[in-house]
């Protein structure tokens, strides 16, 4: 155990209330305040990504080299590198006061040469990984598998034409569910970042799809027999890397589900970039698993529409996450899942405190979106404004028919003929916005 401290100059992030100019504290994450029956940090349940924040690309894009200053990592790498990054995520988890964190299995852990190698490498790091849990009591949402950045899976993991490199995604699938019950993780991602297409004229589209859902039907197998207790959830994302990736949205990975019998295991990790990429608003997806309960958990971030690709920005944007946990409010919350922050601080933005800065900016903003969401659902304007444009759906007789799958065609059209042109009935979209905004901000 390393008892360097890396951050010296932080100290533990307290609530300071609303009133509060100290940036490195919280105005409106205040953890064991009572929200609607549950403490904040129960709804909330907020988690800090590995990738992004320890490792990622050190600030690089495709114009640009490295700017982020990382003074600890020094010329150390290897399995000393990945220590000593954990050692800087448990300081940093435990200063900003997160009880979660996220991985993929090389975030944490070198690649090897050899399949072999990397599993041992995963094996004494995930040895590590649980001392620290035991020693700060941060626990491990979720972990996933990496399948996407070697050179091995540029045609896809679970969907390549290539049986071999099918078969070594298997085996760190299998190893990351291994590691995953070692640290008590809650739940187990599949993000199918290459699980697509770049061309139609060279991909067997069928097969691909059967290929995947083989994939999750094995590690359901597996996850029965060893007793593992770990929820599977799937990332959707439209494209990036690949033009067309599988798991599109929340609607087309739901229907995958349906049509491989697979809908029973699996719940969504939904993240707003990925949903503003496939041209939804940014709380669509999140709205559409938790009405037919497969919202699982949340990767916490927002994107640039003006760039267009996924920025992965911190959330800073009240109306987005009041809307955000209006729906977990619905839905009472997280039962495994959380709010991950799938995010990183900016490429200008170099310096060790930015991503305290980012992540109690984003905390903060989730708060108070919590409290937004709370007023309004015991307010109630709105939920009995849309009601009131569905009436005739909840009071005519015919309606009751047509839900219970009583009714007929003819019995609709006869409807249609006994009362008439139909009167217009205004949406009234500008209305719901502004009594919107006058809660939102007041």
């Amino acid at each position: 155990m390393s008892d360097k401290i890396f951050f010296p100059d932080i100290s533990k992030v307290e609530y300071k209330g609303p009133d509060s100019k100290d940036p490195l504290s919280f105005r409106y994450y205040n953890p064991d305040e009572v929200i609607l029956g549950k403490p904040m940090k129960e709804w909330l349940r907020f988690s800090v990504c590995f990738w992004h924040t320890f490792v990622g690309g050190g600030g690089a894009d495709p114009f640009g080299a490295p700017t982020y200053i990382r003074d600890w990592e020094g010329d150390l790498e290897g399995i000393a590198l990945a220590k000593r990054r954990i050692d800087v995520a448990f300081e940093f988890f435990t200063k900003l006061g997160v009880e979660f964190y996220c991985f993929h299995d090389f975030d944490v852990a070198p690649e090897g040469n050899t399949l072999e190698e990397s599993m041992a490498n995963l094996d004494i790091i995930t040895d590590y990984l649980l001392e620290k849990q035991e020693e700060t009591g941060v626990k491990l949402l979720w972990a996933t598998q990496n399948l996407f950045s070697n050179p091995r899976y540029m045609n896809g993991g679970m969907t390549n034409p290539d049986l071999h490199v099918f078969c070594y995604a298997a085996a760190q699938i299998q190893k990351v569910m291994d590691i995953n019950h070692k640290l008590g993780g809650t739940n187990h991602v599949f993000w199918g970042g290459r699980e697509g297409y770049q061309s139609l004229l060279n991909t067997d589209f069928k097969t691909e799809c059967d290929n995947m859902a083989a994939m999750y039907k094995m590690a359901v197998d597996y996850k029965k027999r060893k007793g593992y207790s770990s929820q599977f959830l799937i990332e959707p994302k439209p494209r990036e890397p690949t033009k067309h990736q599988y798991d599109y949205d929340a609607q087309t990975t739901l229907a995958f589900l349906h049509e491989y019998d697979l809908i029973d295991h699996f719940q969504l990790n939904i993240e707003p970039n990925h949903t503003t990429l496939a041209g939804h608003e940014a709380v669509h997806d999140i709205y559409v698993a938790s009405l037919y309960g497969k919202l699982g958990s949340i990767d916490s971030n927002t994107g640039d529409t003006l760039l267009g690709w996924d920025t992965d920005n911190f959330p800073m944007d009240l109306a987005q996450t009041t809307a955000v946990m209006a729906v977990l409010l619905e839905q009472d919350g997280f039962v495994t899942g959380g709010l991950n922050f799938d995010c990183k601080v900016r490429r200008e933005s170099v310096e060790p405190i930015d991503l305290f800065l980012g992540h109690i900016g984003a905390m903060d903003t989730y708060a108070q979106g919590l409290r937004k969401a709370a007023e309004m659902k015991q307010d109630g304007v709105l939920k009995s404004m849309v009601a009131e444009r569905y009436l005739s759906w909840q009071t005519d007789p015919l309606a009751s028919k047509i839900k219970k799958g009583e009714a007929t065609l003819e019995e609709c059209v006869e409807y249609a003929k006994a009362n008439g042109e139909p009167k217009k009935t205004s949406g009234k979209q500008e209305l719901f916005e502004m009594v919107r905004n006058r809660q939102l901000y007041k």
